[in-house]
């Protein structure tokens, strides 16, 4: 176990070194001049391209070599239609405008650009297995702003890893975080949900999603009722006389900041014994508690 644990630390802390540092570095023509004569794929020549750039010896050195077949052939080819036909990218769309230190933009991911593209997978021997993977064309992205710094966005990894509680959403939902809105949307979408009550802590991000973003939901968003406090008071406080059937947590910015308030979250869980709850990237904060990949692991 030692030895696998050792092995998820380093090839994580490679692999958010690029992430970090070098995301879009890969191009069409350098993968080109892997691929001549089609004797490897394009996901196969990503892999070897990416590994060299990290400083992986696959050739010479075993270890690197094992390394690389066991974290970096996971790297996929995503297309840009199975995120652009989403109903909130559909029917979503907001001018650029600030208010206060908050602001909602745009940004996007170059062609070929490594992204985090869901949870990593687990295996049962403990190995962590990135979920990667990049579009060959630029793939175009709402987000929040918070100052400089990004607050919130709308990544492919974002909706991949909440669907998962949108298909779970049911009766009078309750969710702690606003963000851009998506849940609740689609959460507010599905027939079976009544309404969807949401705490949010920033009064301006408030404002921006009443004013620009909510009346873009259409006759769903009537569903939709926004509270502005604290998430970890009103889970102990409000939530258990509530009665939620469901409830959805995405407080945290990614795993990395996370643990402490999911942790303070799963203990408040207990007082509503009735309500199922649903917390975001739940798979991959359980990793970081478990110590499996060290402090230089992926975020989401």
């Amino acid at each position: 176990m030692k030895k696998i644990i050792e092995e998820n630390t380093r090839a994580f802390t490679l692999l958010a070194k690029y992430l970090n540092y070098l995301p879009d570095y890969i191009t069409k023509d350098k993968l080109d001049e892997i691929c001549v004569g089609g004797y490897i794929s394009e996901e196969e020549a990503y892999a070897i391209i990416l590994s060299a750039v990290v400083g992986l010896d696959v050739a010479d050195n075993p270890e690197d070599r094992a390394l690389f077949n066991t974290y970096f052939r996971s790297i996929k080819r995503l297309d840009v239609k199975d995120f652009s036909q989403d109903p909130y990218y559909q029917k979503v769309k907001f001018p650029l405008v600030k208010i206060g230190d908050f602001s909602l933009n745009r940004r996007f991911l170059a062609p070929y650009e490594l992204t985090v593209a869901d949870d990593p997978t687990v295996l049962p021997n403990g190995r962590v297995i990135p979920t990667l993977g990049y579009f060959p064309e630029k793939f175009d992205y709402p987000a929040v702003f918070q100052g400089d710094r990004l607050w919130m966005s709308l990544l492919p990894n974002e909706i991949t890893t909440t669907l998962p509680a949108v298909e779970q959403a049911k009766g009078k939902v309750l969710t702690y975080g606003l963000g851009l809105g998506y849940f609740a949307y689609r959460a507010a979408l599905k027939e079976e949900v009544s309404e969807v009550y949401v705490v949010e802590l920033s009064s301006e991000v408030i404002t921006l999603f009443k004013h620009y973003i909510l009346p873009c939901f259409g006759e769903c968003g009537k569903k939709i009722k926004v509270i502005h406090g604290d998430a970890i008071e009103y889970s102990k406080k409000v939530a258990p006389k509530e009665k939620f059937d469901f409830v959805f947590a995405d407080i945290w910015h990614d795993p990395s900041d996370g643990i402490d308030l999911y942790l303070k979250l799963k203990e408040a869980e207990k007082l509503s014994p009735q309500t199922q709850y649903c917390y975001w990237v739940e798979k991959t904060l359980k990793v970081y508690i478990d110590n499996l990949i060290g402090d230089g692991a992926v975020s989401s």
